[in-house]
């Protein structure tokens, strides 16, 4: 009676463990085949589609701003985007603004105090910018740089801030600073509608001794500005055709300009 029940009991293990064996041997191939079984469409062209938008997105750009404006586009700091407001709020009020001046400006560092300058004149600061610039010639730090005089000449004469921009010149002389093309480029347009010729032609005879060959386009500029000044346009006109003996300009009719 014990033999049959421990026979019963061994078919039994035996068989379960054949059936356990036929399971695994029927679901490795089904597992194997759907490895190697290709993907359904939708599934493979979002894939793809999501490997090329990350790719895309390593290697372009699609011309959007990365993060906040200021840090981003303009690498201004905190403390330097601080004074700019502070300055802009305290402009009216000059007490509120050398207090403000002593104990935020002055502790700015190199880079900071130009990113200051430089943003002030792309908002057309000009008084403001001209006050930063004195308090950078103040630093220990400080070089005289022609490009830095560019850009804020430039912005004052735009403004037509001319009075400034004299001291400034005078300044860069001193300093043995020159010019280049675009700087007397403005600021003889800007005395010109400023209406003061004669400081136009000032800068144009300090043009002539420049180190730096002269450009058409300031000559230009002058001789259309001196349209109502005939003798002082004869003059450029005739400097002009010695020096690009090959150019042409235009003489306008002597009823244009009033010439006698």
């Amino acid at each position: 009676m014990a033999c049959r029940s421990f026979a019963k009991a061994w078919k039994i293990r035996h068989l379960a463990s054949v059936m356990v064996g036929d399971f695994m041997r029927i679901s490795n191939p089904v597992k194997h085949a759907s490895t190697s079984l290709p993907l359904r469409p939708s599934i493979a062209v979002s894939e793809c589609n999501s490997f090329k938008t990350t790719s895309c997105l390593r290697q372009y750009h699609d011309g959007r701003p990365r993060g906040p404006l200021w840090k981003g586009k303009k690498l201004i700091g905190k403390e330097a985007l601080f004074v700019i407001l502070g300055l802009k709020r305290f402009k009216d009020d000059e007490d509120k603004l050398h207090k403000f001046i002593k104990t935020h400006v002055f502790r700015l560092l190199k880079m900071d105090m130009i990113a200051v300058l430089t943003e002030l004149e792309r908002q057309e600061q000009v008084s403001l910018a001209l006050m930063m610039f004195k308090v950078m010639q103040k630093q220990d730090w400080y070089k005289p740089d022609a490009y830095i005089y560019k850009d804020l000449i430039i912005a004052l004469a735009r403004s037509r801030k001319m009075d400034e921009v004299l001291q400034l010149w005078e300044n860069m002389r001193k300093e043995n600073l020159y010019p280049d093309s675009q700087t007397y480029t403005e600021v003889i347009r800007g005395f010109l509608k400023y209406g003061s010729p004669a400081d136009a032609m000032n800068v144009y005879e300090d043009m002539k001794n420049s180190p730096d060959p002269p450009e058409e386009l300031p000559f230009r500029i002058l001789l259309k500005g001196l349209l109502p000044h005939p003798l002082l346009r004869n003059k450029v006109k005739q400097d002009f055709e010695e020096i690009f003996p090959d150019a042409s300009i235009f003489d306008p009719p002597q009823e244009i300009f009033g010439a006698r």
